[in-house]
């Protein structure tokens, strides 16, 4: 069973960086204003934009649904939901969290999500996989472009797990090794990990 769910959540990483390779070369520059509103441009920081770019991708992958060989991605979806974009294939789902690279930027470890809701979502849907979706952005005053040859796909199941003790997130690269595990030690490495009083009382 451990082995078959592995192996589910690498066939499903394989598809949808098919579907994201396809996408990268659609994926328009664009401009998120107007230069006249914005004449020195914004700060080269990726929350400056990273809204704006998944909203691009999650909306740019619904609307090029056929030519991605998919049948249909929804992507409105509440803050609190660890997804935001469902990629609909026939009966199958696949739910990705986009994250944004800038390119100009140190390749940090940055946070990927809480503790508590990654372990309460893996727990409660015991068929529902997660899969974060990394793409490299350039950008210069106003002007984004996407980066062609980044993309970078994983699991939090396979992640190198370092949780953050002041916020209590896991934190990680966007490129790193994956950890094959399977998904009850998954949550049995959280559990150890986490400071979270609610998983204190599992």
């Amino acid at each position: 069973m451990a082995d078959a769910q592995i192996q589910k959540v690498k066939n499903e990483l394989k598809f949808v960086e098919t579907v994201f390779r396809k996408l990268l070369k659609i994926l328009p520059a664009f401009n998120i204003t107007d230069e006249k509103i914005l004449p020195y441009g914004l700060k080269p920081h990726t929350r400056s934009i990273s809204w704006l770019v998944e909203q691009v991708v999650t909306q740019q992958t619904k609307f090029n649904a056929k030519a991605l060989g998919i049948a249909d991605a929804a992507f409105e979806f509440p803050d609190t939901c660890l997804h935001d974009c469902e990629i609909k294939v026939g009966a199958r789902s696949y739910f990705v969290n986009v994250k944004i690279h800038n390119m100009a930027g140190k390749d940090n470890k940055n946070d990927i999500a809480a503790v508590e809701k990654l372990y309460m979502q893996y727990s409660a849907e015991p068929s529902y996989d997660l899969i974060y979706a990394c793409f490299g952005v350039h950008f210069q005053n106003v002007r984004i472009r996407f980066d062609a040859d980044y993309l970078m796909l994983f699991s939090p199941q396979f992640l190198p797990i370092y949780v953050n003790p002041r916020n209590d997130k896991v934190q990680a690269f966007y490129h790193h090794e994956p950890e094959v595990r399977s998904r009850s030690e998954f949550l049995e490495v959280l559990r150890q990990n986490s400071k979270s009083i609610v998983l204190k009382k599992k």
